[in-house]
């Protein structure tokens, strides 16, 4: 970040701390209806709209770091498998033969020169063209051009590999907006992929996501892990186009950064800023990922919906190059054995949640300022579902204006009047 808005964001700390009520201007926030966590109404449009018409990170450069290598990736329910072309581009297409529909690669992952279907023999190029079929003659005027492998869109930032199944989707670039820029000081490009583990969650996905996106819950769920580090009074939250939402909170005076014990001994991003080095800065990106950032390591968390009140928690870390040391992991022990205590805190409950949330006494969730990532969230997943496809019931009020979405934030004015006020 550069100098101007490291000042802006340790002024926004300050008031943050000092304020005794939500900013002048914030709107109230409306209850979010209970139902969005348990109607099979809203989970098939959330699979409908929201996660095959979002950019969704769905691998790394280093998982297929050759020309040739694949890997398949189903967690947006689609079959796909994800490949390093020819070019050294990535690209995704469907896993599905276009003769008869069978997968094209069985195996989770590997390296081919083609693609070949072990159903009828078809087989393909790392561009999913057709370039021969068994017992031709059989065939009668079957254009090889428009039977190839289906394609899925496909773009990297830095490293990280992302699909959209939407045709007219915006660019990557568009999408991610200015958040791209502010993450260009953590070198995706170099850094290399050091854990990704699963984890089956038994709640809807939203409540495991949300648990990460807010730090109202910090002193009751961390009380010996978190709180005593990070000063969540301090906390400030901005919203951006899309969804998309960043957290950043200093560290407690005197205390040590969340990740620093485990990763201490491990080598630093030189181009990190002062914010990242010393607070605790996380992204929100639209719709299910959450990735704190460090000097350290960029440290991705991704919730996929599994079933209405089932979801699958991936944890990854991201590093520069770590030499002789183990593979550095900021989110389980013993290499993907089990979460790390953290994690542990804001998942353990995550069941107990979603049986209240069934019950007939939760009506819907009253949401704080400092909840208001949320209410973004979900904002923008009508929007994108298309408010009028959403069933009334189930619909949340659009009342956070495009005047608290970045660049925008009221909060810069009030903290200037209030300081001149103090004067």
């Amino acid at each position: 970040m550069d100098p101007s808005t490291t000042e802006v964001l340790r002024n926004l700390m300050e008031y943050e701390a000092n304020r005794t009520q939500p900013p002048d201007g914030f709107p109230a926030l409306p209850d979010v209806p209970g139902g969005r966590y348990t109607d099979q109404r809203f989970f098939h449009l959330e699979q409908e709209h929201i996660f095959h018409k979002s950019w969704l990170l769905a691998g790394h450069a280093d998982e297929i770091p050759e020309p040739g290598c694949f890997q398949v990736w189903e967690n947006a329910g689609e079959p796909v498998v994800i490949l390093h072309a020819e070019d050294g581009s990535s690209n995704a297409f469907y896993n599905t033969c276009s003769h008869r529909g069978a997968p094209v690669v069985l195996e989770q992952s590997g390296r081919r020169k083609r693609l070949t279907c072990k159903y009828h023999g078809w087989s393909y190029s790392l561009d999913g063209e057709l370039l021969a079929i068994r017992d031709p003659e059989d065939f009668r005027d079957l254009d090889f051009s428009c039977r190839g492998l289906q394609p899925i869109r496909c773009e990297r930032f830095g490293n990280l590999i992302f699909v959209n199944f939407e045709e007219d989707a915006p660019t990557l670039m568009e999408w991610l907006g200015p958040i791209a820029e502010e993450l260009r000081e953590f070198q995706l490009d170099n850094c290399r992929l050091a854990a990704r583990h699963v984890f089956d969650l038994r709640c809807n996905w939203k409540v495991a996501l949300e648990a990460n996106t807010e730090n109202y819950h910090v002193r009751s769920i961390h009380p010996t892990t978190v709180a005593p580090r990070l000063d969540d009074r301090r906390n400030v939250n901005t919203l951006y186009a899309r969804g998309h939402g960043r957290m950043v909170a200093p560290t407690r005076q005197g205390a040590s950064r969340l990740s620093g014990a485990r990763l201490r001994e491990y080598p630093e991003i030189d181009t990190v800023g002062e914010i990242a080095r010393t607070c605790t800065q996380s992204y929100s990106l639209f719709p299910n990922c959450i990735s704190p950032l460090s000097a350290k390591a960029i440290s991705p968390l991704l919730f996929w919906p599994t079933g209405i009140n089932t979801c699958r928690l991936e944890t990854w870390t991201l590093a520069p190059d770590w030499g002789d040391l183990p593979a550095p992991d900021n989110w389980t022990v013993n290499h993907g054995e089990r979460l790390c205590e953290v994690l542990l805190e804001d998942t353990e409950f995550g069941e107990g949640i979603q049986k209240s949330l069934e019950s007939s006494g939760f009506r819907g969730v009253p949401l704080s300022y400092q909840e208001c990532r949320i209410y973004h969230w979900n904002q923008t997943a009508d929007r994108m579902i298309g408010i009028e496809n959403v069933p009334p019931e189930l619909r949340v009020a659009q009342v956070i204006g495009d005047e608290w979405i970045y660049p925008n934030d009221p909060r810069v004015e009030l903290m200037g009047a209030s300081q001149v006020k103090t004067a």
